[in-house]
């Protein structure tokens, strides 16, 4: 019940702020959530305008929650009737211990339509307006065209757990969403990988340290001290031609 009394105290410090409605998208709303390893993401819709002074409040209610289990993963964007509308806009959000701004893309608007989760107040279809087919594809292809093909290139970050996760399982999220129109979890693109010519072991990493117990995962992974550079080379040769392809093929 961790994750469930980290979302009741959340829901009870931001009742003073009013909100309209507070919903849940990610792997929390789409059945794929792993306690521990998942993230807990959020968005609240505010009355507004916000002001200064609700960036400390927000600030504050989150530090408060600091040393709860999980706190660290619950990120959370606030909207406000009026900034609804324009998926580049960016809005106050929590994420990763403070504050900043960033947008709710075309993706977290489709999750929240087509399985958002409504923990307090009014549901998405009646606040949040539809994304329509075309501007969902547009996003993705800029996605992996202006953020992630770079990536792919810059060596020191794919030695890392999160960008090996996060860049196999979003390129193949996106290949599923250019090809049928619909959005898929990560477990469902983890069975997607092997079809698309991802490295075999690097997949089998991914599933372990996602679904097994940490206990296990840690031991499966072996003491090779060569694995994490061998596993960041496999990891990006697959990577930036097949998002080239992506890309291309997207016209």
């Amino acid at each position: 019940m961790t994750t469930a009394s980290l979302l009741d105290d959340f829901l009870a410090a931001l009742l003073p702020l009013r909100p309209r409605a507070v919903w849940a998208h990610g792997s929390l709303a789409g059945g794929d959530y792993q306690e521990g390893r998942s993230d807990l993401d959020l968005v609240a819709v505010l009355p507004g305008p916000l002001h200064p002074g609700h960036a400390w409040r927000v600030a504050t209610l989150h530090s408060r929650l600091r040393e709860r289990p999980l706190a660290a993963k619950l990120h959370c964007s606030y909207l406000t009737p009026a900034t609804l509308d324009d998926p580049d806009r960016p809005h106050l959000t929590w994420a990763h211990g403070g504050l900043l701004r960033r947008p709710v893309t075309p993706v977290t608007r489709s999750e929240l339509h087509e399985f958002g989760r409504v923990l307090y107040g009014e549901p998405p279809g009646g606040l949040l307006p539809p994304v329509e087919r075309e501007q969902l594809r547009g996003f993705v292809v800029r996605d992996q065209r202006d953020f992630w093909r770079p990536a792919v290139d810059k060596a020191p970050l794919w030695r890392q757990d999160v960008w090996v996760d996060l860049g196999l399982l979003t390129f193949a999220r996106a290949t599923v969403t250019l090809r049928e129109g619909r959005l898929i979890s990560k477990r469902e693109a983890l069975t997607e990988l092997p079809a698309l010519g991802a490295p075999a072991e690097v997949v089998a990493d991914i599933a372990r340290r996602r679904y097994e117990c940490p206990a296990a995962a840690a031991a499966s992974s072996g003491p090779d001290p060569d694995w994490i550079a061998r596993r960041a080379g496999a990891t990006r040769a697959f990577l930036g031609p097949a998002i080239d392809a992506l890309v291309a093929g997207a016209g």
